[in-house]
């Protein structure tokens, strides 16, 4: 066993029996390097990248292969969920280097300062698709440093310089944060959408939930039917695909091919968390019951198979399973028969276009080729009938599934990942009513609070079998408070809103960037070649985006404008990027319509029990209000209230009250839905039986 036995990450754990001689990133490799003068070889990867296990077995399990790499360098492996600042560096680094092709896993060759000056993505272990083999590499590259050493040094100091971006050296233009930007937004995403499959572009093809909620908050603006369609035909399509869990729920990371119907099978709770909330927000603005069906099963397969008994939510699982991509997931024809028998093997052949040919690779992906209606019709049922037929047949499928061997489970807790879900879960325990998606919003926010910060109150990235450590990210103080604003609105506690707020401050504070945006480091991280800055979406929405959103949540509830400041200074700087690659910057875009569409500041006095205050609640609430933030209290609340929107906000009559606010400004009090309903927009653009 090497060092990375000692280590929680379970992706740095699969390598801990390698004959590679792994170090974890830290002084100490790089103090080995420089003692030894060698250069470092960096490995960074995930627990469920399919590639990088195929790299890992191909060349770390094989002991010539190790045998190389432990005479000429030192290796150093990374997860890139643990440090996503090493990896944001290091890939940029190789970007530069590949004109812009990067991936995972992702292999860089560095100075022992840290400096790289080579690398590259997956390299076989015998040269194939067009690529030198992994040993040629290592020999090439320890060749290059041994006797070319003043070549390696001038390419190492120019990647290095280019690396540093401390000022992105644009100015910020606040001004130009106008509905005219984002209706030239609109229009990228309408040139780029696929009216065919739904999704942007071609493949591989990614569900990217942070341009959906801009889309559906435009629908809510403006109410262009465009931006509707783009979203329902897309979930509509990617819940019918093979990327969809047919039987357990949960979406895949992306499809293979632009039809959603190979996914790459790997579940990630980033993706699941926001696209539950996604299909939630579909669901309130249609009325449809198939969105709200695919919202609660993506919920509900998070906390059935992805929540720690402290509390926390698990990070993935892997798309392998005995060595096969999806075993776990795919059926044969012969299958459907022995777990349901010949009559409901071929209703469920029909319906999820089972074939004895297959697929993928001589099995079936379950997916949902036709409407429910024309499968109702083909095979003599009603469309209920169909339907109380599948959900039987799916827990019988799933129970049978349940044997197999799963694939492996990445149980490490991040914070940012947490905070994504912590929101959704919050979210959809208020407008669908669930009990339990309350209860584990609860505590999930109460193992957060209580493990994933330090006595000074400062957070950490991850948490494992009793550890947390690594100091928080950006992202990670952003996630977590717009998670906690989410639950305060769902439980009215002032603890909740109060951490929130405590955590935007201390965000504000240690990331700070000179020019007015921030830095995904706080100003007391591990110095690296630079301070990473991630403004673009990727999987996970931009830390700095979050941030901003919560900021302006919290102008509303605080009429503190040092927020909306902070806000609009930082977004000013990304006018333009916004208006020339808007699909980069979704989550972005919606903190700008926020701005030009200004909050509903909703005051509500009343006890939440009763249901005359309920009445109000399920008016505010229920129907999809992206641009609204609620506060509640019992009675009314004096000067030293926690949420100072509620401050001086008495009761009518003894009756529960509404006040509702924009820009400070507030209407007159109301007591009735009705009245309620008129103030806040009874039929919003779009709303649909919901509003």
């Amino acid at each position: 066993m090497n060092r990375l036995q000692h280590e929680t990450s379970p992706y740095l754990r699969q390598h801990a029996a390698n004959p590679v001689d792994w170090y974890a990133w830290g002084e100490d490799a790089f103090q080995a390097a420089r003692s030894l003068d060698r250069p470092i070889l960096l490995s960074i990867g995930y627990s469920s990248c399919h590639w990088c296990h195929v790299m890992a077995h191909e060349s770390f399990e094989d002991p010539d292969t190790a045998a190389i790499m432990n005479a000429l360098f030192v290796n150093v492996k990374v997860d890139r969920e643990e440090r996503p600042d090493v990896d944001s560096l290091y890939m940029q680094a190789v970007q530069t280097m590949n004109q812009g092709r990067g991936g995972w896993p992702l292999t860089v060759f560095l100075t022992p300062e840290g400096k790289p000056f080579y690398g590259g993505t997956y390299f076989p272990r015998e040269p194939r698709y067009g690529m030198p083999s992994f040993r040629q590499i290592l020999e090439a590259v320890a060749d290059a440093y041994q006797n070319r050493r003043g070549e390696i040094d001038e390419v190492a100091g120019n990647l290095a310089a280019t690396l540093s971006h401390d000022l992105l050296g644009v100015p910020s233009r606040p001004e130009a944060l106008t509905p005219a930007l984002l209706d030239r937004a609109l229009q990228g995403f309408h040139a780029d959408f696929d009216w065919t499959y739904g999704g942007f572009g071609g493949a591989p093809k990614f569900p990217q939930p942070m341009n959906l909620e801009f889309l559906l908050r435009t629908h809510a603006r403006t109410g262009s039917q465009a931006a509707l369609e783009m979203v329902t035909l897309t979930l509509r399509r990617m819940a019918r695909g093979g990327i969809y869990d047919q039987v357990g729920g949960g979406f895949a990371r992306y499809s293979v091919d632009g039809q959603w119907l190979v996914p790459h099978f790997e579940k990630m709770l980033y993706d699941n968390a926001q696209l539950g909330r996604v299909y939630l927000h579909a669901w309130q603005i249609t009325g449809d019951p198939f969105f709200r069906r695919i919202a609660e099963e993506t919920f509900d397969y998070l906390l059935r198979e992805m929540t720690g008994p402290e509390g926390g939510f698990y990070s993935a699982t892997d798309a392998d399973s005995e060595g096969e991509e999806g075993k776990f997931f795919v059926w044969t024809r012969a299958e459907l028969v022995a777990a349901l028998g010949e009559e409901d093997a071929a209703l469920a052949s029909v319906y999820w276009g089972v074939t004895e040919a297959g697929n993928f690779e001589g099995r079936a992906i379950l997916h949902v080729p036709n409407e429910d209606a024309a499968v109702a019709d083909h095979l003599g049922l009603t469309v209920e009938a169909l339907r109380e037929r599948l959900a039987l047949i799916r827990g019988r499928l799933y129970a049978v599934r349940a044997e197999r061997v799963p694939p492996g489970l990445d149980d490490k807790v991040l914070t940012a990942w947490n905070g994504l879900l912590l929101a959704g879960l919050a979210e959809a325990a208020r407008v669908l009513d669930r009990a339990d998606y309350r209860a584990a919003a609860i505590r999930n926010a109460e193992f957060l609070l209580a493990t994933l910060r330090t006595p000074e109150g400062r957070l950490l990235r991850t948490w494992k079998d009793g550890r947390a450590k690594l100091n928080g990210y950006l992202e990670d103080y952003a996630a977590l408070a717009d998670g906690l604003l989410e639950l305060y609105q769902t439980t009215f506690e002032p603890r909740y809103f109060s951490e929130a707020r405590r955590l935007v401050d201390v965000a504000l504070a240690r990331f700070a960037a000179p020019d007015g945006g921030y830095f995904d480091t706080s100003d007391d991280h591990e110095a690296l070649l630079a301070r990473p800055r991630s403004l673009q979406d990727n999987a996970m929405p931009a830390g700095q985006s979050l941030l901003l959103k919560c900021c302006l949540r919290l102008t509303a509830y605080t009429a503190r404008p040092y927020y909306e400041e902070a806000a609009a200074g930082a977004l000013g700087m990304l006018a333009a990027a916004m208006e020339r690659v808007p699909q980069a910057f979704g989550e972005a875009l919606g903190v700008v319509d926020m701005l030009v569409a200004g909050l509903a500041e909703v005051a509500v006095i009343g006890d939440p029990a009763e249901p005359s205050t309920r009445a109000l609640l399920d008016v505010i609430q229920r129907p999809y209000r992206p641009n609204a933030v609620v506060a509640l209290a019992p009675d009314g609340a004096g000067d030293d209230h926690p949420v100072p929107l509620l401050r001086q906000r008495p009761a009518q009559a003894g009756r529960p009250t509404v006040y509702v606010c924009r820009n400070f400004t507030c209407a007159r009090p109301v007591t009735t839905p009705e009245e309620t309903a008129d103030l806040l927009g009874r039929q919003n653009p779009g709303h649909g039986q919901n509003g």
